[in-house]
């Protein structure tokens, strides 16, 4: 995985009322070391860019309505929201994996080329080409 596709750039939407919630949502998030707040050109978005090793979209809301700001609960936000939390999810839990053991492998490596396998054929070369 490249080092940019860990950066990315999400939107959080929230309920139109109360109507000052997303200014005080960008004050409040503002002040976060390693995220970036910036306001979108929809009046109810807030646009957030943060590497997914520190946040997560999902985090980030739930630490967000856990403070009282009220999020968009139509279907289109809860799907895109879903499908943004099991990315993030699944990218998280492939940086967190582990490299390959390379010494087991290479013993595997060994042992598969020793090992007969494919189309083998225990006919003799000399009968082979018998006509």
């Amino acid at each position: 995985m490249r080092p940019i596709d860990l950066d990315k750039t999400r939107e959080i939407r929230f309920a139109r009322q109360p109507p000052d919630q997303v200014e005080r949502a960008r004050r409040l998030l503002d002040g976060m070391q390693g995220l970036v707040v910036a306001p979108s050109r929809h009046p109810d978005r807030l646009k957030l860019s943060y590497s997914i090793c520190e946040y997560t979209q999902a985090g980030l809301e739930a630490a967000l309505a856990s403070q009282g700001f009220r999020l968009d609960q139509g279907i289109r936000a809860r799907l895109a929201r879903l499908l943004v939390r099991f990315c993030e999810n699944v990218q998280r839990l492939n940086v967190a994996a582990n490299e390959p053991d390379c010494k087991s492998q290479s013993a595997f490596v060994e042992v598969y080329q020793h090992h007969q396998h494919g189309d083998h054929d225990d006919t003799p070369p000399e009968w082979r080409d018998y006509k």
